[in-house]
């Protein structure tokens, strides 16, 4: 199985944690733990095994000019 690394969802690209889950219990606890450190989660299946999407984002974007 090759998951996607990253999927769009509402129009917002979110990437892949990298681990399979068995159960949807461990992908979303793994996705609350995300939500706390202040990432968006999306949950996904593929193959029977659960994966899990993140993303945060960029509070402050810097510019450099010269």
């Amino acid at each position: 199985m090759s998951p996607n690394l990253a999927m769009v969802r509402g129009g917002s690209k979110f990437l892949w944690d990298g681990q399979l889950y068995d159960t949807n219990e461990a992908a979303l606890r793994a996705a609350q733990s995300y939500q706390d450190d202040g990432f968006q989660t999306q949950i996904g299946e593929e193959g029977g095994k659960y994966l899990v999407y993140s993303r945060r984002a960029a509070k402050e974007v810097v510019v450099a000019t010269q």
